[in-house]
């Protein structure tokens, strides 16, 4: 079934009878679904609830609904994890973007880092948001997830420090802890963290973080850690990271 998501809460929607959809979604609806009266979708609300509802009336700029039933599903990691990502090269943020949002990221957060060849202006910066957006919309509908992970403004590496304190835990992927065969952090801190918690993990762009820029994020309490034996590409570690949260989280411990 045809999965949309709107800019409703649950309760919102439940204070009317009906709810109208508009924008983008009515497109995808009436000219490529060509769906009509009496044809069922599901609806994911702002705040991850999700429900079956059925057509009422379909038009080129409106389409409302009827809510028929709420699912129990749930489809989110156990904890909250964000990813931040030293800007790479060419189009390997969308490919972190598309593929995180399969395997379960809740937010974004690209950063300028030291080595990050591209560098993007205001006008740039806000042009990319939008098209990591939509990329981040049309994966979630893809990987019937609930929300709609939330891909923020361009950070400084400075920003990026001052909101470490913001989350539970901030982890530091760096490649010489890989070289010097440090194996166990990473999954001693994914296991110690309760259900609902955030995780921060941080990827530098080709070439990694500097030597400044790690002394600098243990400073503000993270803490460096090797993702396996092999040395990962920028765009690859995120999706292992995220894989092995996964397994730890859901597939280990058996959380829905």
């Amino acid at each position: 079934m045809q999965r949309y998501f709107i800019e409703l809460t649950k309760q919102q929607i439940e204070e009317a009878p009906t709810f109208s959809i508009t924008g983008e979604e009515v497109h995808h609806i009436v000219n490529v679904m060509r769906m009509n009266e009496g044809d069922q979708i599901i609806c994911c609300s702002q705040d991850g609830f999700e429900a079956k509802c059925e057509l009422q009336s379909v038009s080129k700029d409106k389409v409302s609904c009827l809510v028929i039933e709420w699912t129990n599903e749930n489809r989110e990691l156990p904890i909250k994890v964000y990813i931040a990502s030293g800007l790479p090269k060419g189009d390997k943020l969308e490919w972190i973007i598309q593929k995180g949002t399969e395997l379960g990221a809740h937010a974004f957060i690209p950063f300028q880092a030291a080595r990050s060849v591209v560098k993007l202006d205001d006008k740039k910066a806000k042009k990319k948001r939008e098209r990591w957006t939509k990329i981040a919309k049309e994966a979630a509908e893809q990987s019937y997830r609930n929300e709609v992970p939330r891909v923020m403004d361009v950070h400084s590496f400075q920003q990026l420090l001052q909101r470490m304190q913001d989350f539970d835990k901030c982890v530091v992927a760096y490649e010489e802890s890989s070289k010097q065969g440090e194996i166990s952090a990473f999954s001693a801190i994914v296991s110690s963290l309760p259900k609902g918690s955030s995780l921060l993990i941080v990827f530098g762009p080709e070439g990694g973080l500097t030597e400044a820029e790690v002394e600098r994020l243990t400073e503000q309490d993270g803490v460096t850690c090797g993702l396996g034996p092999r040395i990962l590409r920028t765009e690859t570690a995120p999706l292992y990271a995220l894989s092995a949260i996964s397994y730890q989280t859901e597939l280990l411990r058996g959380d829905q």
